[in-house]
């Protein structure tokens, strides 16, 4: 499967809602920032349209890939975190 980074429903969420719909289709479709990566069924499913709060990569060694990806789509996007999606990067990248 192909996965959104920031899953599409996340970043409306977090303020795609206000972009044009030009905007969404660019951020749909972004390949230059690690937004879409391949990744295997089950775990696209698992993922679903959390966030790193609710849920994170099952092979830890990612995480801090992971987490670093997440930053860098959701600062280049201009896109807002919660706080327990917040808690969960900062703990992450502590650890990187």
């Amino acid at each position: 499967d192909i996965d959104h980074m920031v899953p599409l429903a996340e970043a409306w969420r977090s303020g795609a809602s206000t972009w044009t719909t030009a905007k969404r289709q660019q951020f749909a479709n972004d390949l230059t920032r690690p937004q879409l990566i391949a990744v295997t069924d089950n775990v696209n499913q698992a993922k679903g349209d959390l966030d790193p709060g609710k849920w994170l990569p099952p092979r830890t060694a990612y995480r801090c890939t992971y987490a670093r990806s997440w930053v860098e789509v959701k600062q280049y996007w201009g896109l807002s975190m919660d706080a327990g999606e917040k808690t969960a990067l900062v703990g992450i990248l502590n650890g990187c």
